[in-house]
């Protein structure tokens, strides 16, 4: 683990549970071996630490491939492990270093409906997240964040005391010899089980 990704991890695990009451139900069902796509709800800016912060092992992010333009923050996302992405127009590059970073073992933190909630409820997926499962054949870790919104919802400056909860389902391994469905019907449909998924997991 980098020592960047290190201390990156040590900071939001002392916020999580210094300044929030953080827990994690069915933690046992993180220690996936191997390679996983983790499909999270995307409530909050504190989404992708909070849920990197749960695991024993460095998981790969997304990040806005803007970002990576500044010198700092790109420094900084990168020893972070995070994949730049242009959200307007997807280009093969993220699907191809996240199609390595799979192929190798490594787990890879996606939010299927692509942007924060404006209101912390479920949005729809997009098809985005299931041409990644359909290219990788990668099981998928469902899990969903609560307490998130309430603590630093969309707009906000300062972090709020809140109860925040990580519900972990079981690891999903899609049958895709099974399926008649192609193209982009195929990665809808795989985003839409994998969003159903999701709400059905509860604290």
């Amino acid at each position: 683990m980098d020592l960047v990704y290190r201390l990156g991890r040590c900071f939001f695990r002392e916020v999580a549970h210094g300044f929030t009451d953080f827990r994690v139900i069915g933690a046992e069902r993180l220690n996936v071996p191997g390679a996983a796509l983790v499909a999270c709800n995307h409530v909050s800016f504190l989404d992708p630490p909070f849920v990197g912060q749960a695991f024993h092992e460095a998981i790969h992010y997304f990040a806005r491939k803007t970002l990576f333009d500044h010198p700092v923050a790109g420094w900084v996302l990168r020893r972070w492990q995070a994949i730049p992405i242009d959200r307007d127009k997807p280009d093969a590059t993220s699907l191809k270093q996240t199609l390595r970073l799979l192929r190798d073992g490594k787990k890879v933190l996606i939010f299927p409906e692509g942007t924060r909630s404006s209101n912390g409820a479920l949005q729809s997926a997009e098809a985005g997240v299931g041409l990644f499962i359909a290219k990788s054949q990668t099981p998928v870790l469902p899990v969903r964040i609560f307490g998130s919104y309430d603590c630093f919802p969309r707009g906000s400056w300062f972090i709020k005391p809140a109860k925040i909860t990580l519900v972990v389902g079981e690891l999903w391994q899609p049958e895709l010899d099974q399926t008649q469905e192609t193209g982009r019907e195929l990665y809808q449909s795989l985003a839409n089980e994998v969003m159903r998924r999701i709400g059905e997991l509860h604290p």
